[in-house]
């Protein structure tokens, strides 16, 4: 098992910044970012495994970055130039055995989420 615990989250106004955190029990093969918005599905953002390999969702290039401590366990996402189509819930999730995958499904272990929410 692997407990995971986001924090960071706020209100900012539009082009405004936050930096997210995740606190993992244990190093595991993948973590990544997620997100969810009021009345939609979790959509994946960013993943990286233990090794510092990334990927991310298109409509974040450029303005997330996804980071990692492996030392503490800890994982990082960068909010930059946010905008209010990012507001939603944002959670960490973590898998051993597979990355790079925006299937909800394919990982293991999941936060209880940070709320970010982005004013115009």
């Amino acid at each position: 098992q692997v407990q995971l615990v986001e924090s960071g989250g706020g209100s900012v106004q539009a082009g405004g910044s936050l930096r997210l955190s995740c606190a993992a029990s244990r190093s595991t093969y993948c973590m990544g970012w997620f997100r969810q918005a009021p009345g939609k599905g979790r959509t994946g953002l960013t993943t990286i495994t233990g090794a510092g390999s990334t990927t991310y969702a298109d409509n974040v290039k450029g303005r997330f970055t996804i980071s990692k401590d492996n030392a503490k366990n800890t994982l990082y996402l960068q909010l930059n130039s946010l905008k209010p189509e990012d507001t939603a819930m944002y959670y960490c999730a973590a898998d051993d055995v597979r990355c790079g995958s925006w299937s909800v499904a394919n990982y293991a272990y999941w936060g209880q989420g940070t709320q970010v929410t982005v004013s115009s």
